[in-house]
């Protein structure tokens, strides 16, 4: 797609152009001269560097080193997500985060396991049994190898712990045309749990599920806890839509899942791959109501409306009015001042412009890791 942007700039040089990165980028491999990335970078931004304005995920790193912070465009707005604005109308088309009443939520539980039975595959009980899910591409990155380990070390744990009925787990996700290891990924994951748990096998479900927004809606607003255990990872807003739904998270530092979650308040940040610091995490939020309850609570508070539909709608519809307005002068002969975030969020710009900057105690996502050589910290701040 980058290589329309000379044709664009040579037909219509007035014509301003955004290119959004929606995926993590190595900059650190990026960077290193000679490299396969570095070849492949280097392609790309020949056409890339033609475009008005780079809009990235919230993470620096992910922003390559000959990208200019100043005299460059880069603006740092979360991704495109989905609706989770307090209004229950901003729901109605949302099939992620809508709403759903119990017969609902019904229906697609039994959709679900109409399809398990299809693979052959283990049945939620729900609700008899309460779940456990990570809702993810059985991608390399998603550490679902690490979700299964921790399951089974929170099943040796469970005896001690008084549960007398334990939860299941769930592990779904849609497939993906760009998702070339996804059969590798699922085979492997069937074969973590025959060969090394097998006494666990009629208590996890791994599903490839066809496309459905509301049976992933209640897959995830109908679970205990859920998990992203990814290894890497861009932003991944499926935690910002548990955390919605009023679902402890737990999940790793990894790309932008620490900008999401409120480590210790509305779930628990670990380190990629430390399944025994999860098991520890599910172990406390199976025996202590109280902690499932404020957690639970704080996650439908806290929770950023920047990362759902009207905070990107804000941020694209600024971009498009000011990019709009330098385009009209600029067709006109005039001369514009043109849009220079310089790092800063779209948010925040269009906010301020508008008259009504952010205010403090606001929930909105961490903004100084952003900020020139500064760093994620546990808590997704520095």
């Amino acid at each position: 797609m980058p290589g329309i942007i000379p044709m664009i700039k040579e037909l219509t040089p007035d014509r301003p152009v955004i290119y959004r990165s929606h995926i993590q980028i190595r900059s650190d491999l990026v960077a290193k001269e000679g490299s396969p990335q570095a070849e492949v970078w280097e392609f790309l931004w020949n056409n890339i560097k033609l475009a008005d304005s780079f809009i990235s995920h919230p993470i620096p790193e992910f922003v390559p080193h000959n990208v200019p912070p100043k005299s460059w465009h880069t603006c740092l707005p979360p991704p495109i997500g989905v609706s989770l604005a307090d209004s229950e109308d901003a729901y109605r088309l949302d099939g992620l985060n809508k709403p759903m009443n119990d017969w609902d939520s019904g229906y697609y539980g039994n959709q679900y396991n109409v399809q398990c039975n299809a693979h052959q595959m283990t049945k939620l009980e729900y609700p008899r049994r309460n779940y456990i899910v990570q809702v993810a591409r059985f991608d390399p990155a998603k550490g679902i190898p690490t979700v299964i380990d921790a399951y089974a070390e929170f099943r040796k744990r469970s005896f001690a712990a008084g549960i007398d009925l334990p939860p299941q787990l769930v592990v779904a996700g849609n497939s993906s045309i760009d998702d070339p290891d996804a059969n590798m990924i699922y085979d492997q994951t069937l074969d973590q749990i025959e060969k090394k748990y097998p006494n666990l096998a009629n208590d996890i479900s791994v599903m490839r599920l066809d496309a459905n927004d509301q049976l992933l809606n209640t897959l995830i607003a109908k679970a205990r806890v859920v998990l992203q255990l990814s290894t890497r990872e861009g932003f991944e807003v499926k935690v910002s839509e548990a955390l919605h739904a009023g679902r402890p998270v737990i999940a790793t530092l990894a790309g932008g899942i620490p900008l999401q979650v409120h480590d210790g308040v509305d779930g628990f940040l670990v380190k990629p791959g430390d399944h025994m610091q999860v098991a520890e995490h599910l172990t406390a939020l199976f025996t202590d109501e109280d902690l499932w309850r404020r957690m639970s609570a704080a996650a439908r508070a806290l929770v950023s409306d920047e990362v759902g539909t009207p905070g990107n709608a804000l941020a694209w519809y600024y971009l498009a009015s000011r990019w709009a307005a330098v385009a009209a002068i600029t067709a006109n002969g005039g001369r514009a001042n043109k849009l220079k975030p310089a790092r800063r969020w779209v948010n925040d710009l269009a906010r301020e412009e508008a008259g009504f900057p952010y205010a403090e105690g606001e929930n909105r996502l961490p903004r100084r890791f952003t900020e020139e050589g500064m760093g994620l910290g546990v808590n997704g701040t520095t």
